[in-house]
This record gives C-alpha cells, structure tokens and sequence, in this order.
C-alpha cells in the first residue's frame, strides 16, 4: 500500500499487476476501496493503480480549498512522482472529470480514457437526478451545506448508501467513513458538489468541463470506453445522456453493465472489470517501451 510524497503531503494508492498503466480514480465521498473488487478482476498485461483523491482516503489532508484545480495539482504531482509518462484512465464521478481534464491538458500522457457515471459536459438543475437534486442544492447553500455535510457528515452517514443498489456492508462503510472524523476533515466532502457545473455556475468549473468536452470531441484516435448502467434514480449518465456521449465524443464505444447505483463499483465490480479488460486488451495490450520491464514503479505494490 505505497504512500508517495506528492507536493506539500503525501498521497497513498492501491497497485497490483504490471505492464501498462491502468490508473483508476474515483470520485466524492469514496476512496480507492471504491476500486477493491474492479483491480483484481482485471487481466492482461497491466499495472493496476488507484489513487486516493488528495483530502481524501489515506492520502494526506494539507490547508488548501479542494477545489477541482487543487485536485489536479496534485494529481500530475503524484503521476510525475510515479513516472506515469502515459497511462490509461478510468474514472467515475468526479474521477472521470480530473480524468477528461488530464487528457486535455496532457493529451501525451494520456493514452485512453473509460469511464462511468461522471461528468461528461455542463448540466442544467432540470438535467440533474432527481432524486439528488434537493440535496446538491442544500450542499450548495451557504451555511446549510456546512452544517449538513461538515457538521453531520450526510455525505457518508445518509447520501452514499443512496447510490449502491445493493446496499453496502458496514465495514465498508466504515472504510469510507474513516478519513473524515472531524469538522475540518470533512471540506472536500463539501467543495465537490460545489464545484458542480450546474445553470452555468461555478464559471471556472463550466470552463474546463467546456474544454475537456471539446478535447473529447475532437480526438477520434484516442480510445474512449463508457460504462453504463440502469434501473437506479441516483444515475448521472442516463440513456439521454449516454446518445449524447455517443454524438459527441469521438472514438467512443459503450458497453452496458446491468442494474448499478451511481457508485456502480459497489454494485458490478465483475462486469465492470471484464468491459476495461476487453476494451483494454485491444487498444493497449502491447506493452509499450515504457513499461515493458514490468517491474512497479514504487516497487511496493499491495496484495488486491
């Protein structure tokens, strides 16, 4: 279970396997126990890592906002201090966001991007899950959303156990509750549904989901992979939205997963796996001269 110094803090992941790099990212409230059963499934010749977010996980928790920029930050630090040069992305929730937002800045580094459940362009409050939509505009509130997600902890104590269709065991719960005991520990919780392109708001947030969307419509050469699930209120990527992916997103193929939560690990790790092995294994199977020695970077992969 290495821990990496990553800028002014450290950053901690998961890794199994070796060969190409396969990064998984995961998004708000999860860690990268969100990725346990997805790792283990997946074959060929690939190294196998998951992040935790900085603030977030086992990763460490430095005084800065938690913004969608202070997340990518530190990010990049950590592919630099791995020497990830090109990797293969998968992402879900805002993990599929910092996911599209690398491509674009660092197309290079980038060599394919699957993803699930995330952020694929700005959305209006009508767009929005139901089910959800109440309770994102309470956290977007002043004062409301701190007492609820600083205060109370509704984030782990109440909304997750919305998004997994099959319900999720306590200790997991307890994995995922862990990191945030405290007030303060609980700020990114907070700042990403904040950070939420919603009617146009936040504009800084609006402009770079708007600018990876144009990357992602204009690079047919780079593989894209959508993950998509049904018969759950809490999903963001809904058949509407999945036709829109499929018009507007280049080198796009999509694979259907079955019955899932908007945290669709939880609830179809297999599936899941076998779609990024298939996808995978015909894009990036080759060992490109980077990674061919095979030997882990940090060189303290965990047992998954």
């Amino acid at each position: 279970m290495p821990e990496t110094t990553v800028l002014d803090s450290t950053m901690h992941h998961e890794e199994a396997g070796s060969g190409t790099p396969l990064v998984f990212l995961h998004g708000n409230p999860t860690s990268s126990h969100l990725w346990r059963n997805v790792l283990p499934a997946v074959g060929g010749p690939f190294r196998r890592l998951a992040p935790d977010l900085i603030g977030m996980g086992r990763s460490g928790k430095p005084d800065i906002p938690y913004r969608f920029d202070d997340h990518a930050r530190y990010l990049d630090a950590w592919f630099d201090a791995l020497g990830l040069d090109e990797a293969v992305l998968v992402g879900i929730d805002w993990g599929g966001a910092l996911a599209f937002d690398r491509a674009a800045r660092l197309p290079e580094r980038v060599r394919g991007i699957a993803f699930m459940e995330t952020i694929v362009r700005p959305m209006t409050w009508e767009e929005y899950p139901a089910a959800a939509r109440a309770r994102f505009e309470a956290f977007r509130t002043p004062g409301v959303g701190e007492e609820l997600v600083l205060d109370r902890n509704v984030f782990i104590e109440g909304s997750f156990g919305q998004t997994v269709l099959t319900g999720l065991a306590e200790e997991d719960l307890d994995v995922y509750r862990s990191p945030y005991p405290t007030r303060e520990s609980r700020r990114p919780l907070l700042e990403w549904p904040r950070a939420m392109p919603l009617d146009d708001e936040p504009a800084d947030e609006v402009a770079r989901v708007k600018a990876y969307g144009d990357r992602l419509a204009a690079t047919p050469e780079v593989p894209k992979l959508l993950l998509t699930f049904d018969s759950s209120p809490t999903l963001m990527i809904d058949p509407a939205m999945a036709d829109w992916c499929t018009a507007n997103i280049a080198g796009l193929e999509t694979v259907p997963c079955g019955p899932a939560g908007h945290q669709a690990p939880e609830d179809r790790p297999a599936e899941i796996a076998a779609a990024i092995t298939a996808w995978a294994g015909r894009h990036f199977g080759q060992k490109p001269p980077s990674t061919a020695a095979g030997a882990p970077l940090s060189g303290h992969p965990s047992a998954l």
